[in-house]
């Protein structure tokens, strides 16, 4: 039998009450069917979440700047051999519980168009095809190609959702359909296309006046009836309840929970399915249409292979977790993600430096870690990454907080950071932001006016950073400057004033030391930005407007500081284009490096079409066909 005609034939053996149960994230056991309870909610945005010691590969940002799918795909891998090594050593106790399943609420595949927006850093960048190539990659590692599905991959947060997040849970985001199929669901067909991902997540908001998590527009005319897709749908936690509660489409609690079944959302990550039984009172909503989202899940709890015996994942042991190759893998996507924005031949930095390393950043591991994390067993701030591979002088100050104005009790950490700027050779900046200052509602905090729920008002770095740049500035010394953020922050100033400015996103517990080997030149620089850094959120529509008018590469009107896929390296490469899909990449520089090669059309505006990283020695020419 099929895993759909297992899951089909287990259903019919359920009572009605037995079926609404299970719609439930955390579906509880049916012993008279030999069911077990099973908890739908799992992370891996970057690494297995909220489970204990993983490895924590760079934020999705991060890996985006790669510009590298057989990278990415590769990280996926890792992160599935942890998740079900997990998994096989937790169920031996009978029962897994959240965060210890194998249906994952990864990736977010949604599109960056606001630097203002605090998950962007969650996202692939602001290109609908960067972001379908990498999150194909990245479903199809996590899910394999083997007789059993590896783990459930669950794209979000479909559709048009991307903040802000204090206005989520009520959110009506207006797109016409040109915009609504080129970019906000374009990178939802294109996984699905290529990539069959196990499950959809919902949004919080209303598109055009539709709850996305119950909207027959998007979860039935679009995503099953004109995408194909043949998976299940769940929502995002609490937006069923949103439907009544904020969105006010409906009145009660029943009809949000019937109007999202009938539309086609399978499972309820939250409460609001416990009135699914209300619902079939009052005959919203027929046992047939539960029957078949039922089935659905339980068709993806088969092709996992938890009822069986032979699934040939059962066999990974739990010493892979956080092992030597996976470290290794983190470190080397770090390296490729790490933008180099200006280098005046500073960089990369000679041995035997007194180095002062300055800034918030410098030795803090939330840095590393972003959002949606694992705890790393051994992590390396970019602090120690320069310490350990700086063989002359490593001084350090903090200099100042984050963003929380210093008290009378930290002005000696800012006259510690100039004293120590004074006897360098040369200072690294490590500043920017945090998931503290950007990331989700709720989880972020809004410790100055400059932030809100996560979303950030401003593109400036926070004032007490900018006191203690202006402070470092005037010592006249080399600076390095280090801007570690998820998002696009203004570097006007430092592209003028600052001899190298580097752009680490959040880079993983091996992010320290892939720092250092980009700036003593062990490794050359080869990421890409995958948004664009603008100078100003004046020289930007209204957060709240849809519209891709002045928005991203392909539409901004003004000048950005630095455009979407800009990156240096060590070397000097030219790009020859021989004809539309041929090109020769020639390395007339002194360091083998690894480059991305971008090719865009103009349709009439630029626009991502195609994208080869590639590993070429000095002094050597390579053709790239596309």
């Amino acid at each position: 039998m099929t895993f759909k005609e297992r899951a089909k034939e287990l259903v019919s053996k359920m009572t009605l009450a037995e079926k609404m149960s299970q719609m439930r994230y955390d579906a509880p056991a049916i012993e008279r069917l030999s069911i077990p309870e099973y908890n739908w909610w799992n992370e891996c945005l970057h690494g297995v979440a909220r489970a204990g010691s993983a490895t924590v590969f760079p934020q999705a940002i991060g890996m985006a700047a790669s510009f590298n799918d057989d990278l990415l795909n590769e990280v996926a891998v890792a992160i599935s051999d942890e998740a079900r090594a997990k998994y096989n050593q937790y169920k031996k106790r009978g029962k897994t519980e959240i965060y210890q399943g194998l249906t994952y609420w990864s990736p977010n595949i949604n599109i960056f168009r606001d630097p203002r927006w605090g998950r962007g850093h969650e996202t692939y960048g602001e290109d609908p095809y960067l972001t379908g190539r990498m999150g194909s990659a990245f479903i199809n590692g996590l899910q394999g190609n083997g007789k059993y599905r590896k783990l459930d991959a669950t794209i979000k947060h479909y559709a048009v959702h991307s903040g802000p997040e204090s206005l989520r849970h009520g959110f009506n985001a207006e797109v016409n359909n040109k915009e609504l199929y080129e970019t906000y669901l374009w990178a939802f067909k294109y996984c699905i296309d290529h990539a069959k991902p196990a499950a959809v997540m919902g949004a919080y908001n209303r598109t055009n006046g539709e709850p996305c998590c119950a909207s027959k527009t998007l979860l039935q005319d679009i995503l099953r009836d004109e995408f194909g897709f043949e998976g299940y749908v769940v929502s995002d936690c609490g937006a069923i309840c949103d439907i009544n509660e904020h969105h006010r489409v409906t009145k009660t609690p029943a009809e949000s929970a019937a109007m999202a079944v009938n539309n086609g959302c399978d499972l309820n990550c939250g409460t609001a399915y416990q009135w699914l039984k209300s619902a079939v009172a009052m005959d919203l909503i027929s046992e047939e249409t539960i029957t078949k989202a039922v089935e659905r899940l339980f068709e993806a709890r088969f092709s996992l292979g938890m009822f069986d015996d032979d699934c040939e994942y059962d066999s990974i042991s739990y010493d892979v977790v956080e092992c030597e190759k996976h470290l290794n893998l983190s470190r080397k996507m770090a390296q490729e993600g790490i933008v180099l924005l200006k280098n005046d031949g500073i960089l990369p930095l000679q041995d035997n430096k007194t180095i002062a390393v300055i800034g918030p950043n410098a030795d803090s591991k939330l840095v590393l870690l972003g959002n949606y994390y694992g705890t790393p067993t051994d992590y390396t701030t970019l602090l120690k990454g320069i310490k350990d591979r700086n063989n002359g002088k490593t001084y350090y100050s903090k200099g100042c907080n984050l963003a929380k104005e210093r008290t009378i009790y930290e002005e000696h950490s800012l006259s510690d950071a100039i004293a120590i700027a004074g006897i360098a050779d040369v200072i690294i900046m490590c500043m920017g932001l945090d998931s503290d200052l950007e990331g989700e509602e709720g989880d972020a905090y809004s410790l100055t006016g400059e932030f809100n729920s996560g979303d950030k008002n401003t593109l400036e770095l926070p004032k007490v950073q900018r006191e203690l740049y202006d402070e470092i500035l005037k010592t006249k010394k080399p600076i390095i400057f280090v801007n570690v953020s998820g998002s696009c922050i203004n570097l006007s100033r430092q592209d003028k004033e600052c001899n190298a400015v580097i752009q680490c996103f959040y880079p993983g517990a091996e992010g320290g030391k892939a720092l250092a080997d980009i700036i003593f030149g062990d490794v050359s620089p080869s990421g890409r930005l995958p948004v664009t850094f603008y100078e100003s959120v004046d020289d930007l529509p209204p957060f709240e407007d849809y519209s891709m008018k002045n928005r991203t590469y392909k539409f901004f009107e003004g000048k950005p500081v630095y455009p979407f896929g800009f990156g240096l390296t060590y070397s000097d490469i030219t790009e020859n284009w021989i004809d539309d899909n041929t090109v020769e990449i020639i390395n007339s520089g002194e360091y083998d490096t690894m480059y991305s090669v971008l090719k865009y059309e103009y349709i009439p505006h630029k626009n991502l079409c195609g994208f080869k990283k590639i590993f070429i020695k000095k002094k050597e020419s390579v053709i790239v066909k596309f």
